[in-house]
């Protein structure tokens, strides 16, 4: 019997307990970019202490709003408590709210965590019962593309335009996705200051801001896609209701714009005519190889420099190499590069510079080099060719001096008697061959405590390596400090290897940066990253190279690079690590 009324006990408490509901609802599992979330908490009991999770991913833009709502049908009570958000998300991709917690009686009650499936910016039909003006026939983001079907290497430039009408004001913009350009050399043409214009679009007056320039050069034929930038807005919308003098009341409202996708269709270069020295420039060119001198004495060096002027993808190919005889010795080039990018494209100078430094006296050849490029202008290959440039070495040895030969004589190679038992060892450590008992030796004892004389250091560096262990956020902190330092290594060891050169170095940069920081990879937005190094007292030219080396990683990895130019940028990055490590407090 006793059992029987514990049995009714436990199943009594087991049903209050289950009707006990906590649950987390969503307005839809899949949304665009620019789309809002509804999500509501609701409980079946008045449960308090409610805490929302950190919602990842996230921005609250309404809410908490609190409803209770508690109803008698049939002489049976209903009740329902629940707590309401509205959120836009940040970020595409899958997404996960994660529980929430309240308490009812004494006891903690959770949701359970919601996937979310955020996709690009969609459409977002208008409400035709909506009488007020809105943002979304009123703002629009376009990408204007200067030519979509170019050659490789071919200049074209991306302009980033907001456009309003005069119906509406923007009070400010935040990048949500900016414009990747993969298979693309790419550079942003800065803009000082945003300045409003007026123009016309769909027919109509609206006001624009030009927001970003960008020049960019395909690096590979066929459709390539420049992923869209993707903005929220905050807008301020008139309505239909005035206050009391009689001015139109403004609400404060939110919309997100997106550019597109666009899809650029790059023509291959044409294989008819094409030199077999062609290295890939593109435009319009004038070349030259000047030395800096044809006379020189034995002993003097002079200057070879091998230039190319004019306007195209000047920083994408690589200057040919002059061929001299063997009696000239030739050093590594020095580059130099004077170029300007502007809308247009690149113009200006690039250059090699080789260091000559004869070996003997005479005259010697310097054969004409080549320098081939694809005109767009008439669509056809030209080739420019240097003159002969012969070298004049007025003094010094002459080759044939050096093929005298020389006898040796026999009295060098013959050992006299007195020398002959020289590597005979004449004075010996002999050692005896008697053992001593290893039984009651210095060994045998020190080999008995040992043990014990271990047992104390094992205890402590067991707790000292638990006491490290527990530590995770300083293992943490060490094992970005590692990573920094391998990357970097392995960056130095590829400065051969183009992709893989740029791809440790900016793990190298990051690792560095989440070290420093204290954050994850999570958190290695721009503007995160200028505010965090700031706030350490980092120098701003410091943070601006930072900034600027880390985005470039990827877009190198694309470019034609010299190996001057991959060791400039290992040299930067070492350069700017080292200013951080002295500038963060």
């Amino acid at each position: 019997m006793k059992k029987f009324i514990i049995a009714i006990v436990l199943i009594a408490c087991n049903s209050l307990l289950a009707q006990v509901q906590f649950e987390a609802k969503v307005s839809k599992t899949t949304l665009g970019l620019n789309e809002r979330l509804r999500i509501d908490f609701v409980m079946n009991m008045d449960g308090d202490n409610f805490n929302q999770p950190s919602f990842e991913g996230f921005r609250i833009i309404a809410g908490p709003s609190q409803q209770v709502s508690q109803s008698w049908i049939n002489g049976k009570s209903s009740f329902e408590k629940t707590y309401s958000y509205y959120l836009l998300p940040q970020q595409k991709g899958n997404l996960v709210i994660r529980q929430a917690t309240i308490e009812y009686n004494g006891q903690i009650y959770k949701t359970n965590p919601i996937k979310i499936n955020v996709t690009a910016a969609v459409e977002q039909p208008k409400d035709p019962n909506d009488t007020q003006i809105s943002a979304d026939d009123n703002i629009y983001l376009v990408a204007d593309i200067s030519k979509t079907n170019p050659y490789i290497n071919e200049p074209i430039t991306v302009v980033y335009k907001l456009y309003f009408s005069y119906n509406i004001g923007i009070t400010n913009w935040r990048e949500l996705d900016k414009p990747k350009y993969n298979d693309f050399w790419s550079q942003n043409i800065d803009i000082k200051q945003l300045v409003g214009e007026e123009g016309m679009f769909k027919g109509e007056k609206y006001r624009f801001v030009v927001l970003r320039k960008t020049v960019l050069y395909p690096q590979k034929s066929g459709k390539l896609v420049i992923e869209p930038l993707s903005l929220d807005i905050d807008v301020q919308l008139p309505t239909n209701r005035r206050d009391m003098f009689g001015r139109v009341v403004v609400t404060n409202g939110n919309k997100r714009v997106s550019a597109g996708a666009k899809t650029i269709a790059v023509k291959a270069l044409p294989e008819a005519g094409k030199p077999e020295d062609f290295s890939g420039a593109v435009g319009k060119f004038d070349f030259k190889v000047t030395p800096s001198k044809t006379n020189l004495k034995s002993g003097e060096s002079l200057d070879l420099v091998v230039s190319v002027a004019g306007s195209g993808n000047m920083k994408l190919f690589n200057l040919p190499k002059p061929v001299v005889p063997n009696s000239l010795e030739m050093y590594d080039p020095v580059h130099n590069e004077k170029v300007n990018t502007t809308l247009a494209g690149m113009s200006g100078k690039i250059s090699d510079s080789y260091a000559i430094i004869p070996q003997f006296k005479g005259n010697y050849p310097i054969k004409p080099i080549k320098f081939s490029y694809f005109d767009l202008a008439t669509r056809t290959y030209k080739t420019i060719t240097s003159p002969e440039i012969i070298i004049n070495v007025l003094d010094g040895p002459s080759a044939n001096d050096q093929a005298t030969t020389t006898t040796p004589e026999v009295t060098k190679n013959a050992i006299s008697s007195t020398e002959q038992f020289k590597y005979i060892k004449l004075n010996g450590n002999l050692v005896s061959i008697k053992k001593d008992d290893f039984l009651g030796s210095n060994l045998f004892y020190g080999l008995l405590f040992l043990p014990f004389l271990i047992l104390p250091l094992i205890v402590f560096f067991k707790k000292k390596k638990e006491a490290v262990d527990s530590d995770v956020f300083g293992n943490r902190i060490k094992m970005n400090n590692r990573l920094a330092k391998k990357y970097l290594s392995e960056a130095k060891k590829q400065v051969n290897n183009k992709e893989a050169f740029y791809v440790a170095l900016e793990k190298a940069m990051h690792n560095f940066l989440k070290a420093k920081l204290h954050i994850e990879t999570s958190d290695m937005s721009k503007n995160n990253v200028q505010q965090l190094l700031a706030s350490k007292n980092a120098n701003a030219q410091t943070i601006i190279d930072f900034i600027n080396l880390t985005e470039n990683c990827e877009l190198a990895r694309y470019a034609l690079t010299s190996s001057s130019t991959i060791q400039q940028d290992f040299d930067k990055a070492v350069e700017i690590i080292s200013d951080l490590e002295k500038q963060i407090s």
